[in-house]
C-alpha cells in the first residue's frame, strides 16, 4: 500500500514537474547600458524563451543612453516580427530611452515609461559595427541621418505612435519626460511599477489577444555568462585595455626572446583587439598616432635624444587614445583618468623595460664559444694548415692557419668550425710581431 501511494506521488510530481509553464506567466528581462551585439542576442533568446513557456507576453526593462545603430536595427526587426507581445518599459525613475533606446521604445507593441524618465535624442551620431573605423565624412552623415528619419517614421506609423514627433527626435534630437511622451500618444502607459505596469496591462488588446496579467507569475530571464561577457567587452574601455595589452605583450616578447608567456598574451589579446574592431567605430588617425607614438618609443632606445622622443611618444599616444572612439556619445568617450595614466605607463615601459630589452641584444657576446673569436693568444704548439694547439683559459683547441706559425707565436682567432680554430699570425696584422721585438731588445 504504502508502495503504491509513494508512486503514485511521484507520477504526480513528475508530471508537475514536466507540465508546461502557466498560461498567466510573464516573462521579464533587463537591459542596461549600451545597445550593442551582445544586447540583441540576449533579447532573441528571451523572446525564444518566453514564447516556449507560453508566456503573456515579454516585458523589457530599458534604461539606455545609445548604442550602435545596426544592433538597434536588429533589435527593432525582432520586435516587429515577434509573435508574442513585448513591452518595453523605460524605468526605473531616473532612466532613459535615449538614441537607440527611443527606436525600441516605439517598436514595442506597447510602450510603457515611469514617471522621472525620459525618450528622445535619436539623431544618429555614429554608424558603429562597420569595422572601417573611418569618420563619415558630411554626405555619409547626411545619408545615415536621412535614413533613420525615415526608419523611425515607419516603427511609429506601424505601431500608431506619433509620426511628427518622432520625427523630430530623430531630426532635431528632442528629448520629452514620460509624462509629455503620454501626452503626445508616444507612448502607450505611465507606470510606477512593475505591479503597476502589470494592473494597466491586464485586459490590453494586443495583436488580437487579450491580456490576463492580472494575477500573473513573473519569471525573470537573466543574462547567460556568456552574454554579460560579451555585454562587458564590447566597451571601448575593455578594447583599450585588451590594445595595451597587446603592445606590452608583443613588444616585450620581441625585445626579451624567449618569454613565450608575454607573447602568446599578446597575440591573444591582439585578436581580441581585431575582434572588437569590427563591431565599435575606431578613428583611424586614433590608430595612426598611436601607431607613431610606438615608433617614436623605439627609436628614442637607438638614437641619443635624451628621452626627447619618448617625450613625443607620450604626447602622441595620449592624442591618439583620446580620438580612438567617437567621443559625441558618452558611451564611446575614454575618460582622461584612463588615457592619462596609460599613455605615462607606456612610455615608461619602453624607455625602460623595452630599450633595456632592445640594448642587451646588441651587446656583445660575453659567455660562450662565440667569446673565442678576435682573441689574441700564444701558438702551444707550431700551426700550419695541418693542424695545431692553442691554450685558451686552461682549454686546448684544435688550431689551423693557411700561414705557418712558430710555437709560442701571438695569434689572432678568426673563425670557429666545431673544435678547431681557424688562426692568423699577428704579423699579418702589424708587419712584425711587437711581442718578439721587445723579448729581442730586453736587456
Amino acid at each position: 500500500m504504502m508502495r503504491r501511494r509513494l508512486g503514485a506521488a511521484f507520477v504526480v510530481l513528475c508530471a508537475a514537474w514536466s507540465a508546461p509553464a502557466s498560461a498567466q506567466t510573464v516573462c521579464h528581462i533587463s537591459v542596461d547600458g549600451a545597445i550593442g551585439p551582445a544586447t540583441s542576442g540576449y533579447i532573441s533568446r528571451a523572446l525564444t524563451e518566453a514564447a516556449e513557456q507560453n508566456a503573456q507576453c515579454l516585458v523589457i526593462r530599458l534604461d539606455t543612453p545609445g548604442g550602435l545603430l545596426d544592433s538597434t536595427k536588429t533589435i527593432v526587426q525582432l520586435l516587429l516580427a515577434a509573435e508574442l507581445p513585448v513591452v518595453v518599459y523605460v524605468a526605473p525613475g531616473g532612466a532613459s530611452a535615449t538614441s537607440a533606446g527611443c527606436f525600441i521604445t516605439l517598436a514595442a507593441d506597447v510602450a510603457a515609461m515611469a514617471p522621472t524618465t525620459t525618450i528622445g535624442a535619436a539623431h544618429p551620431v555614429s554608424i558603429g559595427g562597420g569595422g572601417g573605423g573611418e569618420q563619415p565624412d558630411e554626405t555619409m552623415k547626411q545619408k545615415v541621418a536621412n535614413y533613420s528619419i525615415s526608419f523611425i517614421e515607419s516603427i511609429a506609423a506601424r505601431r500608431g505612435r506619433n509620426v511628427s514627433w518622432a520625427r523630430s527626435a530623430v531630426r532635431d534630437s528632442v528629448s520629452i519626460t514620460a509624462e509629455e511622451a503620454k501626452e503626445l500618444g508616444v507612448i502607450d502607459l505611465l507606470a510606477a511599477d512593475m505591479s503597476d505596469l502589470l494592473k494597466q496591462l491586464n485586459g490590453r488588446e494586443v495583436g488580437g489577444k487579450s491580456l490576463a496579467t492580472a494575477d500573473t507569475r513573473l519569471v525573470e530571464i537573466p543574462m547567460t555568462a556568456r552574454e554579460k561577457a560579451f555585454q562587458l567587452m564590447w566597451r571601448p574601455e575593455v578594447l583599450f585595455i585588451l590594445m595595451l595589452v597587446a603592445i606590452y605583450g608583443i613588444v616585450g616578447e620581441l625585445s626579451n626572446p624567449g618569454a613565450l608567456f608575454p607573447g602568446i598574451i599578446g597575440v591573444i589579446a591582439l585578436v581580441l583587439v581585431l575582434y572588437l574592431s569590427a563591431v565599435l567605430p575606431i578613428n583611424i588617425a586614433g590608430l595612426l598616432l598611436i601607431g607613431v607614438a610606438l615608433l617614436l618609443f623605439v627609436a628614442d632606445v637607438f638614437t641619443p635624444t635624451h628621452g626627447a622622443l619618448t617625450v613625443g611618444g607620450v604626447i602622441a599616444f595620449f592624442l591618439g587614445s583620446l580620438m580612438l572612439f567617437d567621443r559625441a556619445e558618452p558611451f564611446y568617450r575614454l575618460s582622461l583618468g584612463m588615457i592619462a595614466p596609460a599613455s605615462l605607463l607606456t612610455g615608461a615601459f619602453f624607455a625602460f623595460v623595452v630599450g633595456a630589452g632592445l640594448r642587451a641584444q646588441f651587446l656583445p657576446v660575453r659567455a660562450g664559444p662565440e667569446t673565442l673569436i678576435g682573441q689574441v693568444v700564444p701558438a702551444l704548439t707550431r700551426i700550419d694548415a695541418r693542424g695545431g694547439k692553442l691554450l685558451i683559459e686552461g682549454e686546448t683547441w684544435n688550431a689551423v692557419s693557411d700561414v705557418p706559425i712558430d710555437e709560442q707565436e701571438r695569434v689572432r682567432i678568426v673563425e670557429r668550425r666545431g673544435l678547431t680554430l681557424t688562426v692568423r699570425p699577428m704579423t699579418d696584422e702589424l708587419g712584425a710581431d711587437p711581442w718578439k721585438n721587445f723579448s729581442n731588445h730586453s736587456p
